[in-house]
Protein backbone atom coordinates (compact mmCIF):
# COMPACT_ATOMS: atom_id res chain seq x y z
CA UNK A 1 0.00 0.00 0.00
CA UNK A 2 1.23 3.12 -1.03
CA UNK A 3 2.14 5.84 1.96
CA UNK A 4 0.53 9.39 0.80
CA UNK A 5 3.16 12.09 2.10
CA UNK A 6 3.09 15.57 2.53
CA UNK A 7 6.20 17.72 1.96
CA UNK A 8 6.04 21.08 1.88
CA UNK A 9 7.89 25.01 2.84
CA UNK A 10 6.13 27.47 4.83
CA UNK A 11 7.13 31.19 6.13
CA UNK A 12 7.97 31.43 9.67
CA UNK A 13 4.52 33.30 9.80
CA UNK A 14 2.91 30.20 8.49
CA UNK A 15 2.30 31.09 4.64
CA UNK A 16 3.17 29.15 1.38
CA UNK A 17 3.39 31.96 -1.43
CA UNK A 18 3.13 35.24 -0.59
CA UNK A 19 0.47 38.05 -0.77
CA UNK A 20 1.00 38.27 -4.77
CA UNK A 21 0.93 34.42 -5.37
CA UNK A 22 4.70 34.09 -5.46
CA UNK A 23 7.31 31.77 -4.38
CA UNK A 24 10.30 34.18 -4.88
CA UNK A 25 10.76 34.42 -1.01
CA UNK A 26 11.31 30.39 -1.36
CA UNK A 27 13.83 30.35 -4.30
CA UNK A 28 16.81 32.35 -2.51
CA UNK A 29 16.98 28.52 -0.45
CA UNK A 30 17.44 26.44 -3.37
CA UNK A 31 21.25 25.91 -2.74
CA UNK A 32 20.02 25.14 1.13
CA UNK A 33 21.86 21.59 2.49
CA UNK A 34 19.03 19.07 3.09
CA UNK A 35 21.29 16.35 3.21
CA UNK A 36 19.14 12.90 2.81
CA UNK A 37 16.11 15.49 3.09
CA UNK A 38 16.79 16.75 -0.15
CA UNK A 39 14.29 17.26 -2.52
CA UNK A 40 15.90 15.79 -5.28
CA UNK A 41 16.31 12.75 -3.23
CA UNK A 42 12.66 12.88 -1.53
CA UNK A 43 11.16 13.09 -5.45
CA UNK A 44 13.30 9.86 -6.00
CA UNK A 45 10.98 7.55 -4.16
CA UNK A 46 7.85 9.38 -5.29
CA UNK A 47 5.95 7.31 -8.00
CA UNK A 48 2.49 9.48 -7.94
CA UNK A 49 2.61 12.81 -7.30
CA UNK A 50 -1.14 14.55 -6.80
CA UNK A 51 -1.79 18.29 -6.92
CA UNK A 52 -4.75 20.34 -7.13
CA UNK A 53 -5.57 23.12 -10.46
CA UNK A 54 -4.29 26.27 -8.61
CA UNK A 55 -0.32 24.60 -8.53
CA UNK A 56 -0.79 22.31 -12.10
CA UNK A 57 -1.59 26.16 -13.40
CA UNK A 58 1.16 27.40 -11.42
CA UNK A 59 3.99 24.93 -12.91
CA UNK A 60 2.22 24.84 -16.50
CA UNK A 61 2.91 28.92 -16.75
CA UNK A 62 6.48 28.41 -15.98
CA UNK A 63 8.95 28.22 -18.57
CA UNK A 64 10.74 25.09 -16.90
CA UNK A 65 10.00 21.93 -18.63
CA UNK A 66 7.89 19.68 -16.78
CA UNK A 67 9.41 18.05 -13.59
CA UNK A 68 7.33 15.12 -13.29
CA UNK A 69 7.56 13.18 -16.27
CA UNK A 70 8.67 10.38 -14.11
CA UNK A 71 5.73 9.69 -11.98
CA UNK A 72 2.64 9.29 -12.24
CA UNK A 73 0.80 12.84 -12.13
CA UNK A 74 -2.76 13.58 -11.31
CA UNK A 75 -4.16 16.56 -10.91
CA UNK A 76 -7.54 17.08 -8.77
CA UNK A 77 -9.94 19.38 -10.83
CA UNK A 78 -13.49 19.51 -11.94
CA UNK A 79 -12.54 21.62 -15.18
CA UNK A 80 -10.47 20.09 -18.35
CA UNK A 81 -7.09 20.47 -18.74
CA UNK A 82 -6.73 21.85 -22.55
CA UNK A 83 -3.27 21.09 -23.92
CA UNK A 84 -2.09 20.09 -20.69
CA UNK A 85 2.27 20.39 -20.05
CA UNK A 86 3.09 17.11 -19.47
CA UNK A 87 1.56 13.66 -19.08
CA UNK A 88 -1.04 13.87 -16.03
CA UNK A 89 -4.74 12.16 -15.17
CA UNK A 90 -7.20 14.40 -13.84
CA UNK A 91 -9.80 13.45 -10.81
CA UNK A 92 -12.53 15.20 -9.07
CA UNK A 93 -13.55 13.16 -6.81
CA UNK A 94 -11.22 13.17 -3.51
CA UNK A 95 -13.10 10.11 -1.93
CA UNK A 96 -12.50 7.85 -4.97
CA UNK A 97 -9.31 9.25 -5.65
CA UNK A 98 -8.19 8.24 -2.11
CA UNK A 99 -8.93 4.81 -2.82
CA UNK A 100 -7.08 4.58 -6.12
CA UNK A 101 -4.32 5.84 -4.22
CA UNK A 102 -4.78 3.42 -0.98
CA UNK A 103 -4.68 0.42 -3.98
CA UNK A 104 -1.02 1.64 -5.58
CA UNK A 105 1.55 -0.77 -4.62
CA UNK A 106 4.37 0.89 -6.61
CA UNK A 107 5.51 3.46 -4.80
CA UNK A 108 4.94 6.32 -2.41
CA UNK A 109 2.11 9.62 -3.44
CA UNK A 110 3.19 12.60 -2.71
CA UNK A 111 0.47 15.77 -1.97
CA UNK A 112 2.40 18.80 -3.98
CA UNK A 113 1.16 22.51 -3.69
CA UNK A 114 -0.92 24.40 -1.40
CA UNK A 115 -2.58 23.12 1.51
CA UNK A 116 -5.52 22.93 0.33
CA UNK A 117 -5.98 19.65 -0.84
CA UNK A 118 -3.20 18.34 2.00
CA UNK A 119 -6.31 19.55 4.28
CA UNK A 120 -8.85 17.53 2.18
CA UNK A 121 -6.78 14.36 2.59
CA UNK A 122 -6.31 14.87 6.46
CA UNK A 123 -9.86 15.28 7.10
CA UNK A 124 -10.14 12.21 5.58
CA UNK A 125 -8.12 10.30 7.37
CA UNK A 126 -5.65 9.94 4.36
CA UNK A 127 -2.52 12.21 4.79
CA UNK A 128 0.16 9.69 6.49
CA UNK A 129 3.20 11.79 6.71
CA UNK A 130 3.96 15.54 6.32
CA UNK A 131 7.62 17.61 6.26
CA UNK A 132 7.09 20.84 6.84
CA UNK A 133 10.08 22.69 6.08
CA UNK A 134 9.55 26.24 8.49
CA UNK A 135 11.96 29.22 6.28
CA UNK A 136 13.37 32.03 8.04
CA UNK A 137 10.80 34.38 6.13
CA UNK A 138 8.05 36.78 7.66
CA UNK A 139 5.83 37.12 4.62
CA UNK A 140 2.71 39.43 6.23
CA UNK A 141 0.44 37.69 4.08
CA UNK A 142 -0.54 35.27 1.63
CA UNK A 143 -1.94 31.72 0.88
CA UNK A 144 -1.72 30.04 4.26
CA UNK A 145 0.01 26.55 5.31
CA UNK A 146 -3.34 24.88 5.90
CA UNK A 147 -6.28 26.78 5.20
CA UNK A 148 -8.77 27.26 8.37
CA UNK A 149 -11.82 24.58 7.67
CA UNK A 150 -12.42 23.85 11.85
CA UNK A 151 -10.28 20.60 11.16
CA UNK A 152 -8.41 19.79 14.26
CA UNK A 153 -5.78 16.78 14.56
CA UNK A 154 -2.56 15.95 17.01
CA UNK A 155 0.01 14.43 14.88
CA UNK A 156 2.48 12.36 16.33
CA UNK A 157 5.47 14.57 15.91
CA UNK A 158 8.50 11.97 14.33
CA UNK A 159 11.58 14.70 14.28
CA UNK A 160 12.29 18.38 14.57
CA UNK A 161 16.08 19.20 13.13
CA UNK A 162 17.41 22.48 12.41
CA UNK A 163 18.76 21.84 8.68
CA UNK A 164 20.61 24.79 7.13
CA UNK A 165 20.43 28.92 6.53
CA UNK A 166 18.09 29.03 9.50
CA UNK A 167 15.39 26.19 8.66
CA UNK A 168 13.64 23.73 10.61
CA UNK A 169 12.25 20.67 9.27
CA UNK A 170 9.54 18.98 11.05
CA UNK A 171 8.69 15.28 10.51
CA UNK A 172 5.02 14.51 11.81
CA UNK A 173 2.97 11.15 11.13
CA UNK A 174 -0.99 10.64 11.15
Amino acid sequence: MARILGYIAASLDGFIVDAKGSLDWLFKYDDMDLGKHDYRTFIKSIRTVVMGRATYDWLADQEAPWAYADQRCIVVTSRPIEDPKGPLETRSDIDALIAELRGLDDGDVWMLGGGRLQMAFMERGALDELEIYVMPEILGGGAPLFPATGYRASPELVSAKPVSKGCVRLHYRF
